[in-house]
């Protein structure tokens, strides 16, 4: 493995930090996910590390608050019959989920309001609908 898991650029998460618990799995693998420990459980706690500034931790634990537990966020991988891949995937998938909850936030939408062209055409559309419905309906004398 890698000596950290590398958010972006600037921003990596010690080794030290992460803790890896492995079990059994129930996914694929046949009679040998039941002697094999091939699920991976990737556990990286937010609100006391030391990779991220005090900014983009305010912000990953506020994006993230829903799914962590007294701070400590927890990635599951079994999709793999191999512990090794589901190491991977689970690193993959965490590095991902960090890499989205510090992100920057959106520039604001700057309000624009239609061109006065553009509500004359409107309402010059809406009466020509108008008055084709109204063409519709039976004739009066």
């Amino acid at each position: 493995m890698e000596d950290g898991l590398e958010v972006r650029s600037g921003v990596v998460v010690p080794e030290a930090e992460l803790s890896w618990r492995f079990s059994r799995s129930s996914g694929p693998g046949g009679q040998s996910v039941n002697t094999t420990d091939s699920r991976v459980e990737l556990s990286f706690d937010v609100a006391n590390t030391t990779a991220f500034s005090p900014m983009l931790k305010a912000r990953a634990l506020e994006r993230l608050a829903t799914r962590l537990v007294d701070g400590v966020i927890t990635i599951a991988a079994s999709e793999q019959r191999s512990q090794w891949r589901n190491r991977e995937a689970a690193r993959d998938r965490l590095t991902l989920l960090l890499r989205e909850a510090i992100a920057a936030p959106p520039r604001p939408r700057r309000p624009t309001k239609p061109s006065k062209g553009a509500v004359r055409r409107r309402i010059e559309a809406k009466q020509r609908r108008s008055e084709t419905k109204r063409l519709r309906g039976r004739p009066t004398d």
